[in-house]
């Protein structure tokens, strides 16, 4: 893989993995990345093989494009001198991550903000292993440590409800979101045809869609998480499910669609962003057929009314509460 010089502006995870280069830490090998961002700087390493494992689209088809992606199942099968986890916000979601990487390699490095929480991982790692060093730069950290033993980090499915799968680090891992609860009791018995759930999580909305609407010949669950689907594949043992780890931005649908219903996401990492409800609604817009509906929550404050009522057509909100609003919206003929 070529790495390329090292850029004149660097994100806070290239500065970090720059020091760490300087250290030798990265003269390793074979190396395996969890998670890493598309933006990181790979200079410094004389690693002759790399392998990434990613969860998210669509920084997983920037990956393999590469030609360097696999699955943690691929990488539990191997060894390699050095793993490096780019540290998730989730702390189960972290622990799951280091537990996968001190299985595959004895020295590992961790990487994060400090909002991410690396200085309680820190702490943890140092009781499980032996911390070699660390450096602190670009308001998070980097350190790297030795025979950690994290085996009962490693990731389980637990049950919302008893009966909903969930893994560390999805969206809504510890309940119900009582955004798709409402939108799932205020959906019609009577959609037909083809449906699709865009940013479908682990499966809760698509599932309530399933059990009400016996007319339903397919819906498509489309979720950029890889582990939230993999959760929703086993929450919806049901023929008339398909699953498609893509970013939904991005999706088309392969015939055109009498329904979406969704939960968009509308936060970047902490940041507020508005903008990705919206091209959730174009999505939408572009695969729905002409007369489609679209059935949709949102939190209250986010101005998304005049974006559909530009694609779609005039836009009703059909219920909520202080929280959260439920529209509709039926594509123009």
């Amino acid at each position: 893989m070529h790495h390329g010089k090292r850029r004149l502006t660097q994100s806070p995870a290239s500065v970090r993995w720059a020091l760490a280069a300087e250290a030798g830490i990265l003269d390793a090998g074979r190396l395996v990345l969890f998670d890493p961002a598309t933006d990181i700087d790979l200079s410094g390493a004389t690693s002759t093989h790399f392998a990434v494992v990613h969860d998210k689209m669509p920084e997983a088809a920037f990956w393999d494009a590469a030609g360097v992606l696999q699955t943690k199942d691929q990488v539990s099968d191997q060894r390699f001198d050095v793993a490096y986890i780019a540290l998730p916000r989730a702390k189960a979601a972290a622990r799951s991550h280091i537990a996968a990487a001190a299985a595959c390699a004895d020295l590992i490095i961790v990487d994060g903000q400090k909002t991410d929480g690396v200085d309680a991982i820190v702490k943890n790692v140092r009781q499980r292993g032996e911390l070699v060093g660390s450096v602190s730069k670009a308001h998070g950290k980097i350190f790297w440590a030795r025979g950690v033993d994290a085996a009962d980090w490693a990731a389980s499915d637990q049950l919302v409800d008893g009966r909903w799968h969930v893994s560390a680090g999805v969206f809504s891992a510890d309940g119900v979101d009582p955004g798709s609860a409402l939108l799932a009791d205020a959906l019609p018995s009577d959609l037909i045809g083809r449906v699709a759930d865009l940013g479908a999580g682990w499966g809760f909305l698509a599932g309530r869609a399933l059990e009400r609407c016996h007319d339903i010949v397919q819906i498509s669950l489309v979720e950029a998480q890889k582990s939230a689907l993999s959760c929703a594949r086993k929450n919806l043992p049901d023929d008339r499910a398909a699953f498609h780890w893509a970013d939904a931005t991005a999706w088309d649908a392969a015939e055109p669609l009498d329904a979406v219903i969704m939960n968009p996401p509308f936060h970047s990492g902490r940041a507020r962003d508005d903008d990705l409800g919206r091209a959730f609604i174009t999505t939408a817009a572009r695969n729905l057929r002409s007369g489609g509906w679209l059935w949709m929550v949102a939190n209250r404050h986010l101005p998304y009314e005049p974006w559909i009522a530009e694609r779609l057509g005039a836009v009703e909100e059909i219920g909520g509460n202080r929280t959260y609003k439920l529209l509709k919206a039926r594509k123009k003929r």
